[in-house]
C-alpha cells in the first residue's frame, strides 16, 4: 500500500514550537492534510513519550512512529526512528550521562560524536540519518564534507534533505549514493501551512511503524514531495543581516563579511551542494514534486498578511470540505473542479504543476517567495 509520511515534528518540550502541538491537534492535523503516516517528535522526552501512549492506536488510522532528534556535540542534528517507543527508553538509558537532562528539552544535545550516536540508535534497532542535512546551520554538511567525517564507520540508514534542498541536490554526490531521501516538515505547529509542508510517499505492506522503517530500509521511498528549494531561508550565498546575494565568488572575495553593512555572509544550499557533488554521476531518484502548502498558496492569492486571517482560514475549509484534504487538493484533483472554488487559487496550482511559477529565492535566513508567470 502506499501511504504519504511526515517523520520529523516537534514537541513544546523543543525551543520555538507551539503549545498546541499535541497528539490530538496533531491526528486531526493529519486528517486535514492527507497524512496516513506521522512521526512523534521528541521521542526522548519522556513525559512527551507518554502522552502519545493513548493515541498509538487512533480512530483516524494514522500510523504513529516513534521519532526523536538528537544534537550532538559538534551541534549536528540526527534524525532517529523507531517501531516501538520502548526503543527509545532503551536509548535514553544507553545515552545516560551524556546530557545535562532528557525532560528538559525535546531535542536533547549530548556530548557524544555522530558516530556514537549512530551507533547507539543501532545498538537499540532504530535508524537514523542526518537531519535537514544541508541546512547551513545544525546539520552535517554546515560542519562536515562526506558521510564517514560525521558517522565515521557507523552506516546512516536515510539522508532528511531538509527545506531548502530537493532531492537533485543529493543526487550526484557519491557519498549518498544508495540513502534514501527523506522530506519531512520538521513542523513546529500542528496548522496546515506547517505540518506536512513537505512529506513522502512510501510503498509499506501494512500500516504499522515497523512496516514504514523497513519501507525505509528498502529504499522503498516512491516519491519525495515538497518546497521549491529556493524557497529555503538559506537555499542562496547571502548576508545574513540584510540578506544582500552573492555569488560564491564575491562572498571569498569579501571574506564572507557583506560590504554594505559587515554582517556575516552565508554560504547558500545551492553553492554547497555543487561543491559536494564534485563532478560525480547524476544517479537516479524517486520523483519529486515540488509543491507549496495550499494555505500558503490562499495567503498569496489573497493578498493576505497570513494565511491565519478569517478569509484564508474560510477558503482553506471550503477547499477541505469539497475535496477532503489539502494533499488531494495540491496533486489530484482536477483543476477544474479547484476552479470552482477559488479561480486565483486554481491558476496558482495549474502553474505549480506545470512549473510555470516564478521563484525568488532565499537567503541568508530569509525565506524564497513565488509568483505566477503572466499567462
Amino acid at each position: 500500500m502506499l501511504v504519504t509520511a511526515d517523520l520529523h515534528i516537534h514537541s513544546p518540550y523543543s525551543i520555538a514550537v507551539s503549545r498546541f502541538m499535541q497528539p490530538e491537534q496533531l491526528i486531526h492535523g493529519c486528517v486535514t492534510k492527507g497524512i496516513q503516516v506521522l512521526g512523534t517528535g521528541d521521542a526522548l522526552q519522556p513525559d512527551w513519550q507518554n502522552g502519545w501512549k493513548p493515541f498509538l492506536e487512533n480512530d483516524a488510522g494514522i500510523v504513529i512512529v516513534p521519532q526523536g532528534e538528537i544534537e550532538d556535540k559538534k551541534r549536528v542534528h540526527h534524525l532517529i526512528l523507531a517501531e516501538d517507543p520502548a526503543q527509545f527508553d532503551q536509548l535514553r538509558d544507553l545515552l545516560a550521562g551524556t546530557c545535562k537532562s532528557f525532560t528538559t528539552s525535546g531535542r536533547p544535545h549530548v556530548y557524544l560524536s555522530g558516530e556514537e550516536i549512530a551507533h547507539a540508535a543501532h545498538d537499540v534497532g532504530a535508524l537514523v540519518g542526518p537531519a535537514h542535512a544541508f541546512t547551513p546551520w545544525t546539520a552535517m554538511y554546515a560542519y562536515f564534507d562526506s558521510v564517514p567525517a560525521c558517522y565515521g564507520n557507523a552506516k546512516i540508514d536515510f539522508l532528511e534533505l531538509g527545506l531548502s534542498a530537493d532531492s537533485s541536490y543529493g543526487a550526484a554526490i557519491p557519498d549518498l549514493y544508495g540513502i534514501p531521501f527523506l522530506t519531512n516538515s520538521d513542523a513546529h505547529s500542528p496548522y496546515p501551512d506547517k505540518l506536512g509542508r513537505e512529506f513522502n510517499r512510501l510503498r509499506i505492506r501494512s500500516p504499522t511503524a515497523k512496516d514504514v522503517l523497513a519501507a525505509i530500509r528498502t529504499g522503498s521511498v516512491e516519491m519525495n514531495a515538497g518546497f521549491f528549494p529556493e524557497e529555503g531561508k538559506y537555499n542562496r550565498t547571502a548576508c545574513t543581516r540584510c540578506y544582500e546575494q552573492y555569488t560564491l565568488e564575491d562572498a571569498l572575495r569579501h571574506q564572507w563579511r557583506c560590504p554594505a553593512d559587515g554582517g556575516i555572509i552565508k554560504k547558500g544550499v545551492a553553492d554547497r551542494a555543487k561543491e559536494l557533488s564534485g563532478g560525480g554521476e547524476v544517479r537516479p531518484r524517486p520523483p519529486y514534486l515540488h509543491i507549496l502548502p495550499l494555505a500558503q498558496i490562499i495567503q498569496t492569492m489573497e493578498g493576505a498578511s497570513s494565511p491565519g486571517t478569517k478569509k484564508c482560514r474560510a477558503i482553506y475549509a471550503s477547499f477541505i470540505s469539497a475535496f477532503g484534504n489539502e494533499i488531494a487538493v495540491l496533486i489530484d484533483v482536477p483543476v477544474a473542479r479547484i476552479r470552482t472554488i477559488h479561480p486565483k487559487v486554481a491558476d496558482a496550482i495549474s502553474a505549480l504543476r506545470s512549473g510555470t511559477v516564478t521563484l525568488h529565492p532565499g537567503g541568508g535566513g530569509k525565506y524564497g517567495t513565488f509568483s505566477l508567470l503572466p499567462p
